[in-house]
């Protein structure tokens, strides 16, 4: 009698923790949800391939169209502005803080630029995507005045040299210290366009990742020069050229916003003066200025356009071919009602 009693207890006690483990009942558990499931009958897939072909071409036209609009005008300027005498050893030119960097060119402006027009500085050769790069910064620091000392990882730009006190630097890291520094004056029927340098940032960059309490200190003052110095009466959430250049770049040839030009230039000889003080000889980089005007599409940029024509192209010969083959070659199709969720709706409860 015990032994039926506690076999009893036995199964009741599985059956108990059977059910706790059971989960919740619910439609979207048991994958009961009501469910469109499309039969893609010829005359349906004909008729989706023309749409998408009819609807990507008129937006890739009107893509390339926006795109051929642009007007840009870009120049290559480090071969240009290195003197003649100064060709066969750049490298030591650039370097020489007593050589006179400046340089003086014309742009011709063949078609209006209305504004806004944006004057962009362009890189080539340069890898800002190499993963020591891309590390050697503290996100920290930058956002935060308490985290100054926060520099683990931007080694060899972290501290200042031991004779000048081992403080530690702010910004840290190679991308702050290698802030590019060249720059322009433009002058057009010798009246100076002014290139405006506020709001060429990020605005969620600069009101989350760089702190309104962080100033620069002891920044570009060991031994070796990177690039350009910052003002450290003004904190880091206010130097955009810095918050520009740290959003790094994900290819070798990439465009960075230098700043805006909010007149119009008329067609004519544009005066260029520029401070080539930035190193690109030392890897075989190039560097240019662009000046650029946008549309709806932004600058000038044809892949999107083509990309649509060619996807929708595509989508018209697919039907074409479809609709060719159902004509030449009819195939009948068999009765939906005899589909398993059609011919036993519960069968999936």
């Amino acid at each position: 009698m015990s032994v039926e009693n506690s076999s009893t207890s036995v199964s009741v006690a599985e059956g108990q923790s059977k059910n706790a483990m059971k989960p919740k009942y619910s439609r979207f558990s048991q994958q009961e949800l009501h469910a469109w499931q499309p039969i893609l009958t010829p005359s349906w897939a004909i008729s989706i391939f023309t749409v998408i072909g009819l609807i990507f071409i008129p937006v890739g036209l009107a893509s390339l169209f926006a795109s051929e609009s642009v007007v840009e005008v870009p120049f290559r300027y480090d071969d240009e502005c290195l003197p003649p005498d100064h060709k066969n050893d750049a490298v030591a030119y650039i370097k020489d803080v007593g050589s006179n960097k400046t340089c003086t060119k014309k742009l011709t402006v063949k078609n209006k630029m209305k504004a806004p027009v944006y004057v962009y500085y362009q890189l080539d050769n340069f890898y800002q995507n190499h993963r020591r790069y891309v590390k050697s910064r503290d996100d920290k620091q930058l956002r935060s005045k308490a985290a100054e000392n926060d520099v683990g990882s931007c080694s060899p730009e972290d501290y200042t040299p031991n004779d000048m006190g081992h403080k530690p630097i702010v910004p840290c890291g190679l991308i702050a210290w290698s802030l590019f520094n060249d720059t322009y004056k433009l002058t057009s029927n010798n009246k100076d366009l002014v290139i405006n340098k506020k709001n060429i940032a990020w605005k969620s960059d600069q009101s989350g990742k760089f702190g309104s309490d962080v100033y620069p200190k002891n920044f570009q003052a060991g031994g070796l020069i990177g690039g350009a110095r910052l003002n450290e009466s003004l904190p880091l959430s206010e130097q955009e050229d810095l918050i520009v250049w740290m959003r790094t770049a994900a290819l070798p040839t990439f465009r960075k916003l230098y700043g805006k030009i909010e007149t119009d230039i008329e067609v004519n000889d544009v005066v260029l003066v520029i401070e080539n003080n930035y190193n690109t000889y030392e890897f075989g980089g190039r560097k240019s200025i662009v000046l650029s005007t946008t549309t709806w599409v932004g600058g000038r940029n044809n892949f999107l356009g083509m990309a649509y024509i060619l996807i929708g192209g595509i989508s018209l010969l697919l039907a074409a071919a479809f609709l060719l083959l159902y004509v030449m070659q009819p195939r009948p199709l068999g009765d939906p009602s005899y589909l398993s969720w059609n011919k036993n709706p519960g069968s999936l409860r």
